[in-house]
């Protein structure tokens, strides 16, 4: 496939790109452009460590990639790491019609393969989940593991007046920076998608998909997150899968907890990706705490015990 950066190899002239400001990188990870369906898809890049494995961030409803850097960067030294703004999303270019979960799952297998890559493991917020879970149901092979933050979706966001409730008490709670990096990208993402990817989400069947997973998943919550259940019914809902899940809670967090808590998680993800114990990172003395709230049986048994 050629990228938007390549030259035409059948001595055609390429494709010329539309003219855009130029602007200072707002991340340590190298901001690159490649071409997913015929769509400028703009993304996010680590240089590559010898032989590490491959971890790509997607982000939730409405936003771009850009949230995501501060836990993403924390992990680029140990992972191949890609955070890509979806077709639709952020700076990358719409589709003619708003794509939905499957069109996005559809849409992050194929900027792997773009990338040449046969497998990651996914690290989703909010409506990045349900597309982790909608890429494991249709590529269950290319997921190696599935890190779920803050999942959205389901009756608990239903109906549309609810949603909006819990986003304005959510906005309270996140670092004020954070509405400086949000605005513009829902600004771009506009009214009218809001509406029709609100009804894609609520429509998803996140429960059932989350039943088919058979590879070690992490679910984290935060506990002054307003558009999540309480603990004890994620708890049961964790309980009901097929015993591979490990769901963890930090304490102070709200729903952008890769913005908002980003020692914190990338520590817990380093735990959860070498099977070790959760236990709060003891370089961040005095931080929020870590509770390991539900471990199935079948989840890889912490290493030590």
């Amino acid at each position: 496939m050629m990228t938007a950066d390549s030259d035409a190899s059948d001595g055609s002239r390429p494709r010329p790109r539309p003219r855009r400001t130029p602007r200072r990188p707002a991340s340590s990870l190298a901001e690159r452009w490649t071409t997913i369906d015929d769509l400028d898809v703009f993304y996010r890049e680590s240089p590559v460590p010898p032989d590490a494995p491959v971890m790509m961030h997607i982000h939730g409803f409405g936003l771009s990639g850009r949230y995501l850097l501060p836990t993403a960067e924390r992990l680029a030294e140990e992972f191949h790491t890609l955070v890509p703004d979806l077709p639709g999303f952020g700076r990358s270019a719409k589709a003619a019609a708003l794509l939905d979960v499957p069109d996005l799952a559809h849409s992050a297998a194929r900027f792997l393969d773009d990338r040449g890559v046969a497998s990651a493991t996914l690290v989703g917020n909010s409506m990045g989940c349900p597309v982790i879970l909608e890429f494991a149901h249709h590529y269950p092979e290319r997921l190696d593991r599935a890190i779920l933050v803050s999942p959205a979706g389901g009756l608990h966001n239903q109906p549309l007046r609810r949603a909006v409730g819990q986003l304005a008490r959510d906005g309270g709670r996140e670092p004020p920076r954070m509405a400086r990096v949000a605005t513009p990208d829902y600004l771009r993402f506009g009214v009218p998608s809001t509406f029709k990817m609100f009804r894609a989400l609520t429509q998803y069947p996140t429960l059932e998909r989350l039943l088919e997973l058979q590879i070690p998943t992490l679910v984290v919550i935060g506990d002054r997150d307003p558009l999540m259940p309480g603990p004890a019914r994620v708890k049961e809902v964790a309980s009901q899968t097929d015993n591979h899940v490990l769901l963890v809670m930090i304490e102070g967090a709200a729903h952008a907890i890769n913005f908002s808590h980003p020692g914190e998680l990338s520590h817990l993800i380093r735990l959860f990706m070498a099977d070790e114990p959760i236990i709060d990172d003891p370089d961040s003395p005095g931080h929020s705490r870590l509770h390991e709230i539900h471990r199935g049986p079948k989840h890889p048994p912490p290493k030590g015990r």
